[in-house]
């Protein structure tokens, strides 16, 4: 067997299909924009879903431990683009649910 296998990761979820590997997402076959914090953080809830994501996972997870940035500021900022691009409303969210003061959670 070699050990050259192409495996590719998609993970489907209501109308969407995202590409781990080419950090794609589309809807129905259609590439949609998504920007690469927002991407990476849905996939950490697609990779746990129904489970918790804290504030602090995201923070390790996006921003290199030497990086300072205005951290509530941008995991907001790639919440709210990613839920824009989904079509998820904060207050009925089909994919995406905020605990307050915690992180978002997979639905």
């Amino acid at each position: 067997m070699s050990g050259n296998q192409n495996t590719q990761a998609i993970i489907c979820f209501g109308p969407f299909q995202e590409d781990i590997q080419t950090q794609e997402l589309r809807k129905q076959g259609v590439r949609l924009r998504l920007p690469g914090q927002s991407f990476q953080i849905l996939k950490m809830l697609l990779m746990r879903p129904g489970e918790l994501v804290t504030r602090e996972e995201l923070l390790k997870e996006l921003w290199p431990s030497e990086t300072y940035v205005d951290f509530d500021h941008g995991v907001n900022a790639a919440v709210n683009r990613l839920r824009e691009v989904l079509g998820d409303d904060t207050d009925n969210p089909r994919f995406i649910e905020t605990l307050p003061r915690r992180g978002p959670l997979s639905a």
